[in-house]
């Protein structure tokens, strides 16, 4: 590249033209990108992640000052976020996730020949990704969604998050030096400032846009995903968005350690001052004596809970209403609150329990609504039909969590199984905040928890939301792409006449 000067290939709050005339570089560099190697790709996405760690204490300056976030927790989210960046290194460079797959001819095949048939994923075009408020590192200008679109071949156009602009520089700036250091195409990378919803619409908006990676609220995922709908070509949206991530406390399971899992979820729910998207806002449990017991560890653990200073003013102001009106609704009792006031000046969350009552619950759309921050509600119920009749009402959610001990856990499979219809990760005897980056994670889940609950947004396989298949018919070799030649030059797993292998043709 040229210059790393602003300006180039980070704007603020760009004209129409400006916008067109940067995306027309983004699509000029998937021309190239898309044809280089695994190990090209892995290269740079390997550069970035040095890159950002080259950065130094300036970064974690900068995103503790404009999140309100420790530093510990941003050294540890830095060490994520090149952590997913050399994971899909990894994965590009071994190459077997494009699941090449090879069907030779059979020139002599009655009534019809059959002809040769080769196929695998490939990228795309341009992704627009909007950057989260609550992982100023990890779901933002070089997070997931980035390090996997990027991965996929596809350049990668960044809405940088209004909350957090002097820390999007900083990684925009580092992704510049590692494409100038591993000779990318200009324009693999750029990222603009404004107006969520101005320059948001118009990115998603735009034909040469291909795909959106967006992490935030319902509503702004919605908006996105709508835009992208009612486009000429239609694109998809892949939207990580709302949930409440239930949490059952079964019987057996409270009987045995109602007070310790009283004050593990105290811990969870006010971990990060309740902002991360796996927060568990809803408790449900029997009536009787062991509830009464977990109730009253979580309160005292919630009281001594001190209130904390949130992402920012819009974080806090939507925290703040949306808890009262959850508390407003009729039948919801206020149970702890921590004992000391917040300080609305310092946008401090308050940490907060609620409980209702099982038919109050079922009878109120409105307490099934996400309060993003350390807030969660425990629905009481009398009966099993009870609770089967709560699990038929929840929407889609990206976690859910069971607490129980391994003889009960029979007696439930019914419930179980509705659950399973309704989250993309369920979790046995943990808590739901933490979300682990590797293979197996699926993090999404169906609609609101995200647009598609065919993908995740952590883990290798987010790298499908920005590819296609492609299939050649009777190409020559040595027009073929690489993974898809007889000889397997590169080595990758694939299919060939159905049977698994690595050996050439």
């Amino acid at each position: 590249m040229e210059t790393l000067e602003k300006g180039k290939y980070t704007l603020e709050n760009p004209s129409a033209e400006e916008l067109n005339g940067l995306l027309e570089l983004s699509n000029q560099a998937f021309a190239t990108f898309r044809k280089l190697s695994g190990a090209r790709k892995a290269e740079f996405l390997d550069a970035i992640a040095d890159e950002i760690v080259a950065l130094g204490d300036d970064l974690v300056q900068a995103a503790c000052e404009e999140s309100g976030l420790p530093e510990g927790r941003i050294v540890g989210e830095r060490g994520r976020t090149t952590g997913q960046l050399k994971l899909f290194a990894s994965l590009v460079r071994e190459g077997s996730w494009l699941e090449a797959t090879v069907d030779t001819a059979i020139p002599d095949r009655q009534p019809v020949p059959k002809p040769d048939i080769r196929k695998m994923l490939v990228g795309l075009g341009p992704v627009a990704v909007f950057g989260a408020s609550n992982f100023p590192l990890a779901f933002s200008t070089a997070g997931g969604d980035t390090a996997s679109a990027l991965a996929a071949g596809c350049p990668v156009i960044v809405k940088a998050h209004e909350g957090h602009p002097r820390t999007s520089d900083l990684v925009a700036t580092a992704i510049y030096r590692a494409a100038e250091k591993t000779e990318m195409p200009e324009g693999v990378f750029t990222m603009v400032h404004g107006s969520g919803v101005v320059v948001g619409q118009a990115l998603v908006k735009h034909p040469i846009v291909k795909a959106v990676g967006f992490t935030g609220s319902t509503y702004a995922g919605r908006a996105l995903y709508d835009a992208a709908a009612q486009r000429e070509v239609p694109i998809p949206v892949f939207a990580e968005m709302g949930s409440i991530n239930p949490v059952l406390l079964m019987p057996e399971a409270l009987d045995n350690k109602a007070e310790a899992l009283g004050q593990l979820y105290a811990g969870s729910i006010t971990l990060g001052v309740g902002q991360f998207c796996t927060n568990p806002g809803l408790l449900l449990a029997k009536k009787g004596a062991s509830l009464d017991t977990f109730v009253s560890a979580l309160s005292t653990a919630i009281e001594a809970t001190a209130p904390a200073k949130m992402l920012n003013d819009r974080v806090h102001g939507g925290y703040t209403k949306s808890l009262e009106e959850a508390l407003a609704q009729k039948g919801i009792e206020v149970i702890a609150r921590s004992s000391a006031e917040a300080n609305a000046e310092n946008i401090e969350g308050r940490p907060t329990i609620a409980t209702v009552e099982a038919e109050t619950f079922l009878n109120n759309p409105k307490l099934h609504e996400e309060v993003f921050g350390p807030y969660s509600l425990i629905v009481q119920y009398d009966s099993e039909e009870e609770l089967d009749a709560i699990v038929e009402t929840l929407e889609g959610q990206l976690t859910v969590t069971i607490m129980a001990e391994d003889s009960e856990i029979a007696n439930y499979s019914n419930v179980i199984d509705k659950l399973e219809n309704i989250t993309g990760r369920i979790i046995f005897n943990g808590v739901p905040t933490g979300v682990e980056v590797c293979p197996s994670m699926q993090h999404g889940g169906p609609y609101p928890a995200a647009s598609d609950s065919r993908f995740t947004s952590v883990g290798t396989g987010a790298i499908r939301r920005f590819v296609r298949p492609l299939a050649f018919q009777n190409w020559p070799q040595a027009l073929l792409p690489e993974e898809l030649r007889d000889d397997n030059s590169l080595n990758i797993w694939r299919t060939v006449n159905g049977e698994l292998t690595k050996d050439s043709l």
